[in-house]
């Protein structure tokens, strides 16, 4: 190329930060424009009285380094050879009626501990073990988009799905809830619908434990903001410039292409290529107009009973480092309503086993409760001050709660802050407060969107978004699909430029200073 094209990219997320990388190991200039003061979208995390507060990775997927995600999380600069993770040995754990269940990182143990509280489930607890050994041949396609494969790719990737098929065939169309069923014992119906909403079609549970069984999905030190952080500086260090707080206002289209980027600070941005990763919602409404919307995504919006939204309400206290009932621990609790919803089961996790987040003797001990699209529309209806009291509430509530099933940490809680759909809305205009896409239920087509524009030639969409039920992974990738797409229509390969370019290719890696910097990061609830 005779001139370097310009890539303009909207969000400075994992999705932004990951194609404004590839875009520069294509030898494309790129530019960010984030509307916070930090990079990472929900990927990060905060501070609060001295103490850290995570918002995100429960667990990465793509830590194993012979897979592909693993090669697109090292070259964005996530991850190193070098990376260290936390020392977790479970998934998580049930209490239900005096006993106790664990999904352990060992599927013999957990198998022979779940056979042993409940005989009479013996073969469907085999079944299940030997499905979750299967669903470790569920691998996130990340070389390149599924619409670029050719015969021989898919090929390669139904020979490595194995017999992952089987699983997919028996559980692609039941939820968890239904799943549940098949086990007699009230403990295990509870271990199948607790970690995620008894909605989720039953094989996302299997997938997602499989990735802890087998080392896939292991959890980084330093939490998300850190991981982040270490994508900003791997974009900056090949040359790409990235600006902050700056809210996209508006892009103009004329003849079928995208001219520039209005923000609402009135300044503009042009380029050749524009690649939006915000919320679809606020893509399609607002910055252009809502008649560019793909069918699939409209049918979604417009179906929350089938393709309902994800977010939470969430709240982090201290407690003493010494308090350690397990990694994730859901517990029975006094029925509490949240938004429109009324719960009688909430988890706990404690963050003592990485340093970032001890402060002194005391760690920090989080907790999330499900909330749907009709639960926020009770957070949106509140007035402010309504709004501060119901999150404070709550908050002690909840204090109650884990004090009934803990009474060795009465009076050792001490309250660090609360979240809500709401502030997901403020700080990443989600919809609906939606920290991932939306469920993918049973029955329910799942969405897979290449994130082309019918109307406008030189804008595409990439996150989440893009794939159900959306999530980091479906973000970095996403975030590389449409760089390579670009590349593909102008005959361009990534490693041309590698060649071409030397050691402005190559994966860095380093530990951010959290010092002043962090300062300046502090934004969020």
């Amino acid at each position: 190329m005779k001139k370097e094209k310009k890539v303009v990219i909207i969000g400075g997320g994992v999705a932004g930060l990951s194609a404004g990388i590839y875009a520069r190991l294509c030898g494309m200039e790129a530019e960010i424009y984030e509307k916070n003061s930090i990079p990472g979208g929900e990927c990060i995390g905060w501070n609060r009285e001295g103490y850290h507060i995570d918002n995100c990775i429960h667990w990465l997927t793509g830590t194993r380094k012979d897979t592909e995600l693993y090669d697109v999380w090292k070259t964005v600069g996530a991850l190193s050879d070098d990376t260290q993770y936390a020392v977790l040995d479970s998934f998580f754990t049930t209490c239900h009626g005096g006993k106790s269940a664990t999904l352990w990182a060992d599927l013999d143990r957990t198998k022979r501990e779940l056979t042993e509280l409940s005989p009479e489930d013996a073969e469907e607890i085999s079944k299940f073990i030997e499905y979750v050994e299967y669903s470790k041949r569920c691998l996130i396609p990340a070389n390149k988009p599924l619409d670029m494969f050719g015969i021989g790719d898919y090929i390669r990737m139904g020979k490595e799905m194995g017999d992952f098929v089987k699983v997919m065939k028996e559980l692609g169309n039941i939820s968890l809830e239904d799943y549940s069923k098949r086990f007699k014992a009230p403990i295990i119906q509870k271990l199948m619908c607790d970690y995620l909403p008894k909605e989720y079609t039953a094989y996302s549970l299997l997938v997602s434990y499989a990735t802890i069984a087998d080392g896939n999905g292991n959890i980084p030190m330093g939490g998300s903001l850190q991981m982040s952080l270490r994508m900003e500086k791997r974009f900056r260090e090949l040359g790409g410039k990235i600006f902050y707080n700056k809210s996209a206002a508006k892009i103009e289209v004329d003849k079928k292409k995208a001219q520039a980027v209005l923000f609402e600070d009135g300044t503009r941005a042009e380029g050749d290529y524009y690649i939006a990763t915000v919320d679809t919602a606020v893509l399609f409404g607002k910055l252009i107009s809502g008649k560019y919307m793909p069918a699939a995504l409209k049918n979604a919006y417009e179906s929350a009973n089938i393709y309902p939204a994800t977010s939470g309400f969430q709240a982090a206290y201290s407690v003493n480092k010494s308090f350690n009932p397990g990694e994730t621990v859901f517990i029975d609790i006094e029925p509490l309503k949240v938004g429109a919803t009324t719960f009688d089961r909430m988890y706990v996790k404690v963050y003592g086993y990485d340093k970032t987040f001890v402060k002194g003797d005391r760690q920090v001990l989080q907790t999330s409760i499900f909330q749907t699209d009709a639960d926020y529309e009770v957070w949106k209806g509140m007035f402010p001050d309504e709004y501060k009291e119901a999150k404070m509430k709550l908050s002690d509530e909840i204090v109650k709660r884990i004090e009934a099933a803990f009474p060795e940490i009465k009076g050792d809680l001490e309250y660090l802050d609360s979240w809500t759909p709401l502030t997901y809305e403020r700080y990443c205009n989600a919809y609906h407060g939606s920290y991932m896409s939306f469920i993918t239920t049973a029955g329910a087509k799942s969405i897979r969107i290449k994130g082309d524009i019918k109307g406008i030639r030189n804008l595409t969409f990439a996150g989440q978004w893009n794939t159900s039920p959306g999530g980091l992974p479906i973000a970095v990738t996403n975030g590389k699909f449409a760089i390579q797409r670009i590349c593909h229509k102008k005959s361009i390969t990534m490693e041309d430029y590698n060649d071409k370019r030397g050691t402005e290719g190559r994966e860095t890696t380093g530990n951010i200073d959290d010092g002043a910097e962090s300062l300046r990061r502090e934004r969020v609830s």
